[in-house]
């Protein structure tokens, strides 16, 4: 059965989580990236189907690497975070479900049928995780900055040069400066967004 978070749970997840544009020189542990995915991991996607594929990037090397694929907006904030995360999906993830959906040994069939139905699904369900992505971050005292801005093509070549794998969107990650960050922005009311029918 689940339960209810508390309030300064949904704060840290949601009310006063912020993306975050500057950050101070505190270290992301490799162990700490190793429990956000296994956070991650736990996400419901279609069929278990899990398309997302994710680089931490930290070192100097692999920074100077994604640096020529970054808008100049995005550049600053990207070179000092100490980790960025591209969230990729695999357009070929079908090729897991014999693994990671047993129970149906056609599960495979239902998408390999057409390269346009595996994108869609492998695109939708690796933003589905991508989300996931930042909230584990955050429930693990972690900032995010998520964001696009940046040459896809260049990252695929980069990153993904071989693979099945496509570029969805870039997050970094670390212990935002608060310096850094806009006056918050509104959002939009419960009735210009939804309906109960």
């Amino acid at each position: 059965m689940s339960g209810i978070l508390s309030d300064d749970a949904l704060d840290t997840l949601f009310r006063n989580a912020r993306t975050h544009n500057a950050w101070t020189d505190q270290p992301v542990a490799d162990e700490t990236l190793h429990k956000l995915y296994d956070l991650v991991k736990w996400g419901p996607t279609s069929a278990n189907c899990s398309p997302a594929r994710i680089v931490f990037v930290k070192s100097k090397e692999g920074k100077e690497k994604l640096k020529p694929a970054l808008s100049a907006g995005n550049l600053e904030k990207t070179m000092s975070a100490p980790v960025t995360a591209i969230l990729g999906y695999d357009v070929e993830f079908y090729e897991r479900l014999p693994e990671l959906f047993p129970h149906a040994p056609e599960a495979k069939t239902w998408f390999n049928w057409s390269k346009e139905w595996a994108e869609q699904t492998a695109f939708r369900n690796g933003s589905l995780q991508g989300g996931y992505f930042i909230l584990a971050a955050r429930s693990l005292g972690l900032d995010a900055g998520p964001m696009s801005g940046f040459d896809m093509a260049k990252v695929d070549e980069a990153f993904f040069a071989g693979t099945t794998v496509k570029v969805n969107f870039l997050c970094n990650l670390g212990h935002g400066d608060p310096k850094g960050l806009f006056t918050r922005s509104p959002r939009l009311p419960f009735d210009k967004v939804c309906k109960i029918v």
